[in-house]
């Protein structure tokens, strides 16, 4: 359990998962820099945490923006949408409506469907946040990415919830000491707004000490 000032916000878990180095220049460092593709993808949340647009059908409560934080993960965040479906058993009391509702929590993505798990992790790290605060099981939910125009629903199985929890056990270990790792250059490198900053390169040529002594002009 973890105290609520320890809290990380659970949308770097799709950070940490693209490049730990990235997350910590983000979560540890505080550095941003946009580019196209983030531009890109915060349009694309806009609507999905508009919580005006938040409305009810027969069977089906959608909301929001909904605040959502686990103290077990000790992450906190916003649910692009969370769908309320009615059920006879086995879901969520909701205050002001009657029986179960079983939550299916749908994130919004630019592009499509990626080669590695960032989203699926994220999506299920929200899930286990939704159920740790309404007491319930929640199989799966969707990624909605803007290229495909569909869904794509994943299955929250015990794996992906054990790739959550390693996970976010990291990125807790990185902020506790307040270190930001070396990575490995790759592909990855040219699709990161950070690389300005980040400069990859470097990491196979100098270690930081090598590096100021030669800017400095310092003899070993």
């Amino acid at each position: 359990m973890y105290d609520e000032e320890d809290w990380l916000m659970l949308s770097g878990i799709q950070h940490f998962s693209f490049c730990p180095r990235q997350w910590a220049l983000i979560h540890i460092e505080g550095q941003w820099m946009d580019n196209l593709r983030t531009v890109e993808g915060n349009i694309v949340h806009d609507r999905a945490h508009d919580n005006n647009l938040s409305e009810s059908r027969k069977n089906v409560l959608i909301t929001r923006g909904l605040r959502i934080s686990s103290s077990t993960l000790g992450v906190t965040g916003q649910c692009d949408v969370v769908e309320f479906h009615h059920v006879k058993e086995k879901g969520a009391i909701l205050q002001g409506h009657n029986g179960y509702w079983l939550p299916y929590p749908i994130e919004y993505k630019k592009g499509k469907p990626k080669v590695y798990p960032a989203d699926e992790l994220q999506l299920c790290a929200e899930a286990m946040c939704l159920e740790e605060m309404l007491c319930c099981e929640i199989p799966c939910g969707a990624l909605f990415y803007s290229e495909i125009h569909r869904r794509e629903e994943i299955q929250f199985s015990l794996d992906l919830r054990s790739q959550v929890r390693n996970t976010v056990s990291a990125m807790h270990e990185y902020m506790k000491k307040g270190y930001t790792p070396r990575i490995k250059p790759s592909k990855h490198c040219n699709a990161c707004s950070l690389k300005p900053i980040c400069i990859p390169g470097n990491y196979k040529k100098w270690d930081v000490e090598t590096y100021y002594r030669e800017k400095l002009g310092v003899n070993q």
